[in-house]
């Protein structure tokens, strides 16, 4: 359980992460013009694109991210739920003259 735990509090921490870097990705390409060359990276690649397709990609990419961030903390906070509940039966048990 304690490392189901720490494997989804890693994950969104993760994509916290990668929430950050395209948030600054947006910030920049917000700040040129559709004339301006852009590009993205595709592997070891960086490939030449429109400036209005990597808006929308990349808007596209933060609103799964934020989704996908969501998701991990509702399941971060029911293991923490879960894990209290097992550790407070687990207590109980283990008290002296308590019915086992």
């Amino acid at each position: 359980m304690q490392q189901t735990l720490q494997a989804v509090v890693s994950q969104k921490q993760q994509l916290e992460i990668e929430t950050s870097e395209t948030d600054k990705a947006l910030a920049e390409l917000e700040k040129v013009t559709d004339q301006v060359p852009v590009y993205k990276s595709v592997g070891s690649l960086l490939i030449k694109s429109e400036r209005q397709a990597l808006l929308a990609e990349l808007k596209e990419r933060k609103e799964l991210l934020g989704t996908r961030i969501t998701v991990l903390g509702r399941q971060e906070e029911r293991t923490k739920e879960r894990m209290k509940e097992l550790q407070e039966k687990l207590q109980e048990k283990l008290r002296p003259g308590s019915a086992n």
